[in-house]
C-alpha cells in the first residue's frame, strides 16, 4: 500500500469530515520553503505549515542546535528542577518582548497557553480578594484554540457549536472601529467591576477569518480596561515572531498587555512548545504562604529542554538583520500585490499585514468557512505546486521568511490565473 493508504486505515485528521476527505498527500522531505511528496513532487509552502515553519523546513541551525540538545539533556521534570535552554529561553524572551513582562510559563501549544493565561487572571483577583470579578471580553470573531477555555473566549461557530452548552460565557464585542469604538468603551466601563480579563488577538484574527482592525482602537480598548484594572491578555500565538511586520504585533501600541501568550513560530515550526509571559504584578498575586494560592497548572513536557533548545536556535536566526529585512521585503511585495488586484471584480476584499496577505474571494454569498470555494481553490494550487489552505473563500498566504521574489511572484501570478479560471 501507499503511504496514502495506509494512512486511510489508521489516521483521523484534524478539521477533517474523513468520510469525503480529499486524499492526503504523502510528504516525506522538507527543505527550506518546499515541501517533498513521496513522488517527487515539489510544493511551495506558501502557509509555512500552519503558520510555524518562519525559516522554513529542515533548518540546519535549528537541526544542530536539536542534535546537540538530544545528546545530553531530552527531558528532566519541570517541578523542583530546571535547566539551561529553558531559562536561556525565558531571559531572551522576556527581553524581547514589549512592556514590562517578568515571568515566562511553559506548556505545550498555542491552546494551552491561552488556557494557562485566563486561569492566570481568574485566578489573580480570586488570590486578591475579588472573587466577584470573572467575566472575561473577547471579540466575536476570535478564534483562541480548542481546549474548553480556549473555545469558550473563542467567537460561537462551526468550532464551538457541539459544545456551546459547555462553555462558560463570554461578553463578546465587535471589532473596534471609528464608529463604535465609543460604544465598546462604554460597555467595558458599565462592566469593569465585574470583568476579570480581555483576550484579544492582536491587530490579525486569525482562524476567524484573517480579519484585521487598527492598532489605534485596540489601544484604546486596552487604555479602558487598564483604568479599572482590567487584565489585558495578547495572543499573539499566530502574530507573534515576525508576522506583523514587527518582533511581535504589540510593538506598535502605545498600551501593553498583562500578559501575553505565544507558539507556532516559537520553535521555528521544530516541534511543540507554548509560552505565556506575565508581568510581576499578575506574579505578585500568587506569592503566598497560603498554598491554595499556587497556580496548579503543568503539563508532563513542560520546558522539554529540546523544544527550547530549538527556540533558541530560532531566535538566533530571527534577530539575524537579513530575517528582518526579508519580513520588510514579503511586507513589500504583498503590499504591491494587494494593490494591483484590489479591484478585480471577484476579489470581495483584500487586506495586508505584515507578511500575511488576505483574499476575500466573492461568491455572491456571505463570506464562510464552508464555502464549497474551499476545495476547488485548495486543488487548484495544489496541482501547480503551491499549498495554501483556505478559509472557506478567504485565501491567504503567510510564507515563510525565506521565501525567494521568484517564489513569491509565481504565487501571484498563479492567484491572477485562478481570478480568471474559478
Amino acid at each position: 500500500m501507499s503511504l496514502t493508504e495506509r494512512d486511510q486505515k489508521v489516521i483521523w485528521h484534524p478539521y477533517t469530515q474523513m468520510k469525503n476527505a480529499l486524499p492526503h498527500i504523502p510528504i516525506v522531505r522538507g527543505e527550506g520553503v518546499y515541501l517533498f511528496d513521496e513522488d517527487g513532487k515539489k510544493y511551495i509552502d506558501a502557509v509555512s505549515s500552519w503558520w510555524v515553519n518562519i525559516h522554513g523546513h529542515a533548518h540546519p541551525h535549528i537541526a544542530k542546535k536539536v542534535a546537540e540538545q538530544l545528546s545530553v539533556l531530552e527531558h528532566v521534570i519541570f517541578a523542583g528542577f530546571t535547566h539551561e535552554p529553558a531559562v536561556q529561553l525565558a531571559e531572551r524572551l522576556l527581553e524581547l518582548l514589549p512592556g514590562d513582562q517578568e515571568k515566562v510559563f511553559y506548556t505545550d501549544n498555542g491552546s494551552t497557553a491561552v488556557e494557562v493565561a485566563l486561569k492566570m487572571c481568574l485566578q489573580f483577583w480570586s488570590n486578591t480578594g475579588h472573587k466577584g470579578r470573572t467575566k472575561i471580553i473577547a471579540f466575536k470573531e476570535a478564534y483562541h484554540g480548542d481546549t474548553f477555555g480556549a473555545m469558550s473566549v473563542s467567537g460561537r461557530s462551526i468550532f464551538t457549536d457541539p459544545f456551546n452548552s459547555m462553555l462558560f460565557d463570554v461578553e463578546f464585542i465587535d471589532l473596534p472601529t471609528e464608529k463604535n469604538i465609543e460604544q465598546l468603551k462604554s460597555k467595558i466601563n458599565y462592566l469593569s467591576n465585574e470583568v476579570a480579563c480581555f483576550i484579544f488577538e492582536p491587530m490579525v484574527l486569525g482562524a476567524g477569518g484573517m480579519l484585521m482592525y487598527e492598532g489605534q482602537y485596540l489601544d484604546q480598548l486596552m487604555e479602558t480596561c487598564q483604568k479599572h484594572g482590567i487584565l489585558t491578555i495578547a495572543d499573539e500565538v499566530m502574530t507573534g515572531f515576525g508576522r506583523t511586520g514587527t518582533y511581535f504585533a504589540c510593538e506598535t501600541l502605545q498600551a501593553k498587555p498583562d500578559i501575553f501568550c505565544l507558539s507556532k513560530g516559537l520553535t521555528g515550526g521544530t516541534m511543540p512548545l507554548g509560552v505565556t509571559t506575565c508581568n510581576q504584578k499578575i506574579f505578585d498575586a500568587f506569592l503566598s504562604d497560603d498554598k491554595l494560592k499556587t497556580l496548579y497548572h503543568g503539563h508532563s513536557f513542560t520546558a522539554n529542554p529540546v523544544a527550547c533548545a530549538a527556540s533558541l536556535a530560532s531566535m538566533d536566526i530571527l534577530l539575524k538583520p537579513e530575517t528582518l529585512a526579508n519580513i520588510q521585503r514579503i511586507k513589500a511585495k504583498n503590499e504591491a500585490f494587494a494593490a494591483e488586484i484590489k479591484e478585480h471584480p471577484k476579489v470581495r476584499d483584500v487586506r495586508q499585514k505584515g507578511t500575511i496577505l488576505v483574499l476575500e474571494w466573492e461568491t455572491g454569498n456571505d463570506t464562510s468557512y464552508l464555502s464549497g470555494l474551499r476545495n476547488q481553490l485548495y486543488l487548484y494550487f495544489l496541482e501547480r505546486g503551491i499549498i495554501l489552505r483556505p478559509l472557506g473563500n478567504i485565501l491567504y498566504i503567510l510564507p515563510p521568511y525565506i521565501i525567494s521574489d521568484e517564489d513569491l511572484e509565481y504565487i501571484y501570478q498563479t492567484i491572477h490565473q485562478a481570478l480568471n479560471d474559478i
